[in-house]
This record gives C-alpha cells, sequence and structure tokens, in this order.
C-alpha cells in the first residue's frame, strides 16, 4: 500500500513567501533609517559650527581660533597652547594637521572646547583632537577667500569658488550621502551653490566640484559649504 505523500499547500506557500516579504522589507526600511540618520547627523556638523562661531564671538568679542587673548577670556591659561593674530581671519586651511606649528583652523576647536561650547580633546597633540564625522572622516574650517587657488573647493564651470565668510568641510563622505546631503541643506546640484562636493586633496590644493549626475554612490568625497 503506497504512502501518502505530505508537502506545503499553496497557501502555506503564500504565507511563507508574505513573512519573507516582510522581513526583506523591515531590512530594507532598517537600512533606509540608517542611512537617513548618518545624513542628518553629517547635516548637524555643518549646522552647529556657525554656533559654536558666534557663541564665542558674543561672549569675548573675538574669533575662535583668531583669539589673540584667549588666555584671560577662556581662564585656564595652562589649557591654552596658543593664541591668534586678532586680524579677524582664521589663518590656516581647513585640511592643516599640523602638529609642530598648527594654524588657526587648528586651534580653532581648542577655542571653542575650553569655552564649553563644543565637546571634545583640547590637547592639539591628542590624536582624538580633530573631530570626526558620522562617517569616521575629519571635519575642518578656515575662512571663505574670493582667491581660487586658496579656496577648498571651486565649481565645476568657471572655477568659481566656494563662497561664504567661513567654509566648513567633511571628508570620507559616499556618494549616495553626499546627494542626499546637498538636497537637503542646498540646491541639490553638487558642483555648485553653497555646498558642494570634491575628491581629497592635499592641504592648500583645491579641490574640483563634481557634478551630481557624475557623483558615484560607492565613492568617497569631501563636502565643504560656505557659512
Amino acid at each position: 500500500m503506497k504512502q501518502k505523500q505530505s508537502g506545503f499547500t499553496l497557501i502555506e506557500i503564500a504565507i511563507v513567501l508574505v513573512i519573507i516579504g516582510l522581513l526583506l522589507g523591515g531590512v530594507l526600511k532598517g537600512q533606509e533609517l540608517i542611512n537617513s540618520a548618518k545624513v542628518k547627523n553629517l547635516a548637524t556638523d555643518f549646522k552647529n559650527i556657525p554656533i559654536f562661531i558666534y557663541g564665542y564671538q558674543d561672549k569675548f568679542r573675538a574669533l575662535p581660533g583668531d583669539d589673540k587673548d584667549p588666555y584671560s577670556h577662556l581662564g585656564v591659561a595652562s589649557a591654552v597652547t596658543a593664541q591668534g593674530n586678532g586680524n579677524g581671519v582664521i589663518d590656516g586651511n581647513w585640511n592643516d594637521l599640523t602638529t609642530g606649528t598648527p594654524p588657526e583652523s587648528v586651534y580653532f576647536w581648542q577655542h571653542i572646547r575650553l569655552a564649553n561650547l563644543a565637546p571634545g580633546s583640547t590637547t592639539v597633540t591628542d590624536p582624538a583632537y580633530i573631530p570626526v564625522n558620522a562617517v569616521g572622516g575629519n571635519i575642518g574650517l578656515q575662512s571663505g577667500t574670493s582667491d581660487e587657488t586658496k579656496t577648498p573647493i571651486n565649481a565645476t564651470t568657471g572655477a568659481t569658488p566656494i563662497r561664504g565668510s567661513y567654509v566648513v568641510c567633511s571628508e570620507g563622505i559616499l556618494g549616495k550621502f553626499v546627494k542626499q546631503l546637498d538636497l537637503q541643506m542646498d540646491d541639490g546640484q553638487t558642483n555648485g551653490g553653497s555646498m558642494m562636493a570634491g575628491t581629497a586633496k592635499a592641504v592648500g590644493t583645491a579641490m574640483t566640484a563634481v557634478a551630481t549626475n557624475d557623483i558615484d554612490d560607492a565613492a568617497a568625497y569631501t563636502v565643504c559649504m560656505g557659512i
């Protein structure tokens, strides 16, 4: 006598497929939420730095990094490594990490931290001194300039430098985040406007902005914004 073979019914198979679909949908949605959170964190970095600058100016009538009397302003003379020249400009390049005689763009972080405006190490030689973004890339700033050779990044058309009293740059950002970030904070065009993206270059060398359509989702870029 033949034994009756058992198997899954069409209804059971359909239920399993629905469950798998729900699980895949949940994973994709979760990844989307994680990516959105990263972009928001990256955007927060650009939004916070102006607050640090103007907060310091409001308290001490001086520009952090450029402050020529941080010893009396901050009340922690032993912790202040250096003073600025007080010329109203944050001297130095955003990505100059020199530890011997750092420029004012490096001391900026020490001044705002000693003023309790931002968290982080106040020791310039500390490996964790330079702040990093949500994807582990360095963050920096410098004063803006109309000099195409000294600006962090130039627009693709006409080599027009990024505009702003100050320029904030954040590196190591994947292309897929770059496009979302520019769309959220500027005009969605990564080769123009107040926010641009380019491929990292040596200290003091201007990058050329990359057009949105040429941004590779899987490649890393440096994003700069004029404020």
